[in-house]
């Protein structure tokens, strides 16, 4: 049995995901240089959309997620499915904001990323802490986001992960086969990446640019 998730480890579990998304992990691209791979002379929102079906036909096969053993190397104990569904579609997230011209190693750059993993969802912890939705989060609006709001934000995604990855939760978001040779199998839930792959761009790039 795994040890019971909690909002404390979810954060820890983010935070960690998030790092290698950035810095990468051996076999597998970081988010800025799949961001990269992306660039083209098609419009912004073609670049993401084009990323995002990518991720959704990609992220769960078996050469895609060769190399993922290390992420089990966490502060923390949690299913391999988890982080392994958080990573890819952090990177995916983190991938997409960097298209757009955001820099990932802000701490409030990062705390928007987070708040996409909610999918649907992101639009009321926004507007909840006071952003503004429903427009492109220029870099001007994150700079103003205060270290309250960073902490904020991040408490409201870290409940709403904890109720999500419930035992229900981890069967209908991401399946994984057990970790064999330091190989991580399985499949992401396409529907569920491919929301929060909207939900991403919506928020760094806009419906229409």
């Amino acid at each position: 049995m795994s040890e019971k998730i909690t909002e404390s480890k979810m954060q820890q579990v983010l935070d960690f995901a998030y790092d290698k998304a950035v810095n990468g992990v051996t076999g597998l691209d970081s988010a800025i240089e799949l961001a990269e791979s992306y660039k083209n002379d098609d419009c912004l929102h073609t670049q993401c959309n084009s990323l995002i079906r990518w991720q959704n036909t990609k992220a769960g096969t078996s050469g895609f997620v060769t190399g993922l053993g290390g992420l089990i190397l966490m502060p923390v104990t949690l299913p391999a499915n988890i982080t392994s569904v958080l990573y890819i579609q952090i990177r995916m997230i983190a991938a997409i904001a960097h298209l757009a011209g955001h820099d990932l190693k802000d701490d409030r750059v990062k705390s928007m990323v987070y708040v996409c993993l909610v999918g649907n969802g992101a639009a009321e912890i926004l507007k909840n802490v006071g952003i503004e939705v429903g427009k492109k989060v220029a870099n001007n609006a994150i700079k103003n986001i205060s270290g309250k709001v960073i902490t904020q934000i991040n408490q409201k995604v870290g409940f709403r992960l904890v109720t999500k990855f419930g035992e229900k939760g981890v069967i209908n978001l991401g399946k994984a086969v057990p970790i064999l040779g330091g190989l991580i199998g399985g499949t992401v839930d396409t529907i569920s990446t491919n929301i929060i792959g909207n939900t991403a761009r919506n928020l760094f790039a806009g419906e229409n640019t």
